[in-house]
């Protein structure tokens, strides 16, 4: 099949109606993109018009010969001109030029156009290092595999919580304001009551899905046009899932396991019903989630959890991978990155999750065995709790299921040990926090097949271990050392 037919495959259903892209995303070598062309974000906002040519007469020629004009800007805004109302293309880091996130144009094009054949052509180009259909997909939450009753014996929603010691990890460690949490998802319902404290940030929404082409019968749902500061989970309830097992306030459900840390919201997944499917879906492009993951770093996260990703075997072959630029951005500025492994339920690789930057989470059951559903490979870091989670959604709780409410409990694990790390005087970092989550893994049963990771999470021992490396470090004095 031919890139133009291709679509991303989604992982908490294995099947989907996918919007065609309008859209390409392409990457220009250093020193090659031009200063002129601006920033999506000042686009999307209609404060400037996006550029008529990109400067470079042989990559305008490949954009036109697919029909109509020049239509471009830039996917990411720079981080030290967030606030330059209408000129966020100026000031770009070394980082930001350097991981590329700067280099990153985003063509809109017309209504039909062969966006494979596109990429293929400009990937021809000397001054292209990569290009990339910028595809839309659909990630299912309704189903009897997402929305579960809870366990007989577990009315109260502490068991999956047990299973990784989570009582004993926040009484050890209570977690810090200053340590800020990334949720790149479908948003968070602010209103909802494990949400109305502290500890969750203004947050962005990143969707524009409000132009190009969709199936028939797909109908968007509140605000999918633009970038602004409301990032609202109003129909969909993943993202409020993920945010609730990491930092709920615990009035209906336990307490969110990175304690007093805060919650960054970033909406990313835009909301659509689809024909036949009774529940919201949520539906996201690659610019989007790349822009969504971007800013959440630009804006502080220390951790960000991404329960979202794209089938390596949707991508033709020897093409880009998607997510790159934003991977490596977010490690250049030492943010730990969580991914769900995915749903498929077989050996596979799905991208963010697979890049070795990134710490890939499979789900275990009650019985602590890996579930069927959760996606295996090399790069399955750790598993943790997926099943029947009781969390939050749009309006009251669910009972979720699926490897994306597994990662949250890692990427809240992370946010502890950070905390733990600042209340000792202690640097920690990404490569840090993957190897103490590693180490300190409850083993798997022991005919759990390769390909699921070191084993089960266990977020009191990470503290415990973090301790100890403290602890053991010359370079660090001991607690209650005599100072004379």
């Amino acid at each position: 099949m031919s890139a133009a037919g291709r679509t991303l495959q989604p992982w908490l259903h294995r099947s989907g109606t996918f919007a065609k892209p309008n859209a390409i995303l392409v990457r220009l070598k250093l020193g090659e993109t031009a200063d002129r062309i601006p920033a999506a974000m000042d686009v999307r906002r209609k404060l400037v018009r996006a550029a008529e040519t990109t400067e470079h007469g042989a990559l305008d020629r490949v954009v036109k010969s697919f029909g109509g004009g020049i239509s471009v800007s830039r996917l990411h805004s720079a981080a030290a001109a967030l606030r330059a109302v209408g000129d966020r293309n100026r000031g770009y880091s070394d980082l930001e030029e350097i991981s590329g996130v700067s280099r990153v144009l985003r063509f809109e094009v017309e209504p039909g156009t062969h966006v494979g054949s596109m990429a293929i052509s400009l990937m021809q180009l000397d001054i292209v290092e990569s290009a990339l259909p910028d595809y839309l997909c659909a990630v299912g939450l309704d189903g009897p595999e997402h929305f579960s009753p809870p366990l007989p014996d577990d009315p109260d929603g502490w068991a999956p919580r047990d299973q990784i010691n989570a009582r004993a990890a926040m009484a050890h460690e209570a977690g810090d304001s200053a340590v800020i949490v990334g949720v790149v998802d479908s948003g968070v319902a602010h209103r909802h009551p494990e949400f109305l404290d502290r500890r969750l940030r203004r947050g962005l929404d990143t969707v524009q899905l409000g132009e190009g082409e969709l199936p028939g019968g797909v109908t968007l749902l509140g605000d999918n046009r633009g970038v602004d500061t409301n990032p609202e989970d109003a129909f969909v309830g993943h993202g409020s899932g993920c945010a609730g097992i990491i930092g709920a306030a615990g009035h209906g459900m336990p307490s969110g396991l990175a304690g007093a840390c805060q919650l960054l919201p970033i909406r990313s997944l835009g909301a659509a019903t689809f024909p036949g499917r009774p529940n919201a879906i949520g539906i996201g492009a690659v610019s989007d989630l790349d822009m969504g993951l971007v800013l959440a770093v630009q804006l502080g996260a220390d951790v960000v959890n991404m329960s979202f990703g794209t089938d390596d075997d949707a991508l033709e072959p020897g093409a880009p991978k998607p997510h790159a630029e934003a991977v490596a951005y977010a490690a250049g500025r030492g943010c730990t990155l969580v991914a769900a492994s995915g749903n498929s339920g077989d050996r596979r690789t799905y991208w963010p999750a697979a890049y070795p930057e990134v710490i890939a989470v499979g789900s275990v059951g009650p019985d602590g065995r890996v579930s069927g559903f959760s996606t295996t490979g090399d790069h399955v870091a750790i598993c943790a709790p997926g099943e029947r989670i009781r969390t939050a959604t749009v309006q009251g709780y669910q009972n979720a299921t699926g490897t994306s409410f597994a990662a949250p409990f890692v990427a809240a694990t992370a946010a502890l040990l950070l905390a733990r790390a600042q209340t000792r005087s202690a640097p920690l970092s990404p490569i840090q926090i993957k190897r103490l989550i590693a180490a300190s893994a409850a083993s798997h049963h022991p005919d759990t097949p390769a390909g699921n990771g070191v084993g089960i999470l266990d977020a009191a021992r990470a503290l415990e271990l973090l301790d100890a490396a403290i602890d053991a470090d010359d370079s660090v004095e001991p607690e209650g050392a005599d100072d004379g």
